[in-house]
């Protein structure tokens, strides 16, 4: 197989290259132009429709995709998007890898040929993730094949109502963060998931962006979590949502996810979504009972870094 090549030239869809293997052809693209994500999304329903489930896509995150690097990987035959592979960074810590192949056209050798394809994109990352539905054997046995380790898994939920009420706390508040929060977002994010504190220099240019949505949660002018909002299309998302874990247990968490979601609709969200690790009883139970519900759980695969 050919390697992927250097240059690129501009089209309609933004700037690509292609990577050419036997039979699979894969683009490398900077940038996904309109057209591009409706034909991930018209992919992404027709395989949610064979395969039920969801996948961990982030049409928002490819909605702002840089338009100086290779981020998305697309597969065309006869004229028809059939397979993709998003590469979805974060920071220099690590990059998790998402994408799909059209039920029609599986046993080709299209999820190798994209893979194989994002092999050279992702060695600036020390850590390596491949996301595979729960529920996919496939999937599962793709990962294997290509070395992957199990990491860890999370249950995908969801909130199609209003949140369920409670008391809210006056001393509590909600407040977007800027770049001189990047230290204290840092330690509260290190603090809550023990994977080490995110670097401060990339998180801070993530705070400075006009589209990121990091709020940061302060009781009584003191911070003590963090959450960062998304939206697309009708779904709101809450992610990397972590309270200190010296003030947990005392109902800021559940306040602060109430808030959040009230937002969210408040802005024309008719669902919101986040995700937690299976095994953290603790907060599913938060969210469960503020009306979140399970609809399906995805498993993260360590594969090996490419030297």
């Amino acid at each position: 197989m050919q390697s992927p090549g250097s240059g690129g030239t501009r089209g309609r869809g933004g700037r690509r290259g292609c990577w050419t293997g036997p039979v699979v052809v894969v683009e490398r693209v900077q940038g996904l132009a309109e057209r591009q994500r409706q034909e991930v999304a018209a992919l992404e329903r027709r395989v949610v429709a064979a395969d039920g489930g969801r996948l961990k896509l982030e049409h928002d995150v490819l909605a702002s995709r840089p338009g100086d690097r290779v981020l998305d990987l697309l597969v065309h035959e006869g004229g028809a998007l059939v397979g993709f592979l998003g590469l979805y960074p974060f920071g220099r810590a690590s990059v998790e890898l998402a994408g799909m192949v059209d039920p029609g056209h599986r046993r080709r050798g299209v999820a190798t040929a994209l893979l194989d394809a994002a092999t050279p994109l992702v060695r600036e990352w020390p850590r390596v993730l491949l996301v595979v539905p729960g529920g996919s054997a496939a999937g599962h046995a793709l990962a294997r094949r290509r070395g992957g380790v199990p990491h860890h898994a999370e249950h995908a939920l969801v909130l199609d109502g209003p949140p369920a009420e409670g008391p809210a706390d006056p001393a509590l508040a909600l407040r977007p963060a800027g770049p001189a929060d990047a230290a204290v977002v840092a330690r509260l994010l290190a603090a809550a998931f023990d994977e080490g504190a995110p670097d401060e220099a990339a998180l801070a240019a993530q705070l400075a962006s006009p589209a990121e949505r990091t709020l940061l949660v302060e009781h009584r002018g003191a911070p003590v979590g963090t959450l960062r909002l998304t939206s697309y299309e009708g779904t709101g998302g809450v992610y990397g949502f972590a309270v200190d874990p010296g003030r947990q247990g005392r109902g800021i968490g559940r306040d602060a996810l109430r808030r959040a979601c009230a937002l969210l609709r408040a802005e024309g969200a008719r669902r919101v979504a986040l995700e937690v690790a299976v095994g953290n009883d603790r907060a599913l139970g938060l969210y469960t009972s503020l009306g979140f519900r399970p609809v399906a759980r995805e498993d993260y695969y360590a594969l090996p870094v490419p030297a």
